[in-house]
């Protein structure tokens, strides 16, 4: 578990972008699992991304129109896995994540911190080995952004290796490594 830290501008988020196979490196190699990614085809990268990485983004991006469990559940879309049972992980997962009573609420009734707690559930559902988090408090209230933190550090406890994108030198100080960027380059 890791803070990538830096004020914006810093490569913070092209960084995520690197890591999490979304953008493909203009010099160097990243490698994930072995796979020298600008050498994948965009059919592999996808189905590395759906199998080994998840993502939480500040802004939940959540579709307005579906419950929580089929929000979660399409997080599995990409797995071949049969809508039944997506739904039926999608629920386990929100179970799982604290949100067992809200399976049915649209985003529109559920809180800021409940919203991001969808998403994390989200990204956990296929059970990926990295959860990529992009300023995941951002636009949270402190006490939701406590709890959020909270999930993220017991989903590490669980085994998933947990990165959060952040600004906030007190979130990076409450994890136990810290990667500081500037100018698009890590300075520590």
């Amino acid at each position: 578990m890791l803070a990538i830290v830096g004020p914006s501008g810093s490569g913070k988020s092209t960084m995520l972008h690197l890591i999490g196979t979304l953008d493909r490196p203009s010099a160097g190699t990243v490698r994930v699992e072995g796979h020298d990614v600008a050498r994948l085809s965009d059919r592999r990268l996808s189905a590395l991304r759906a199998h080994r990485i998840g993502f939480v983004f500040q802004q939940f991006h959540l579709a307005p129109g579906r419950t929580a469990v089929d929000n979660v559940a399409d997080g599995l879309l990409y797995t071949g896995a049969p809508v039944r049972e997506r739904r039926d992980r999608a629920a386990e997962t929100l179970v799982r994540v604290g949100l067992g009573d809200r399976l049915g609420h649209l985003p529109h009734e559920m809180s800021g911190g409940e919203r991001q707690r969808v998403a994390i559930a989200r990204a956990v559902v296929g059970e990926p080995a990295l959860l990529l988090a992009d300023e995941p408090t951002g636009s949270l209230d402190s006490a939701s952004g406590a709890g959020v933190m909270e999930l993220l550090r017991d989903l590490h406890s669980a085994g998933t290796s947990v990165v959060v994108i952040t600004h906030d030198r007190d979130i990076a100080a409450g994890l136990p490594r810290q990667v500081a960027m500037r100018d698009g380059e890590v300075v520590r």
